[in-house]
């Protein structure tokens, strides 16, 4: 199992930034990848972007390519995700979560495990 915690959300004007950060424990020595997800009210949990540790791939939403940058730490213990310019519609619930697998990463059940959410609101 990994264990996983976000931390940075808040509430920031349009226009702005907020770097999340989400620390990995546990068997991190398992993990493929780690992405980030959000979630909105009333809508599904959405992929924003994914980065695989051997070789540090990234891969975005077309949504925020351009705007937001993953990045890791070393030993896979924490991984980032800076976002600039944001937009209202960038507001929800933001998931880290970690995969053991190689297959479809912007698919929320490749996914085995999963942090509490940290909101990030986008005032307009």
């Amino acid at each position: 199992q990994v264990q996983l915690v976000e931390s940075g959300g808040g509430l920031v004007q349009a226009g702005g930034s907020l770097r999340l950060s989400c620390a990995a424990s546990g068997r991190t020595f398992s993990s493929y990848a780690m992405g980030w997800f959000r979630q909105a009210p009333g809508k599904e949990r959405e992929f924003v972007a994914t980065i695989v540790w051997s070789g540090g791939s990234t891969y975005y939403a077309e949504s925020v390519k351009g705007r937001f940058t993953i990045s890791g730490g070393n030993a896979k213990n924490t991984v980032y995700l800076q976002m600039n310019s944001l937009k209202p519609e960038d507001t929800a619930v933001y998931y880290c979560a970690s995969s053991r697998r190689a297959r479809s990463l912007d698919k929320s059940y490749e996914y085995d495990n999963w942090g509490q959410g940290t909101q990030v609101t986008v005032s307009s």
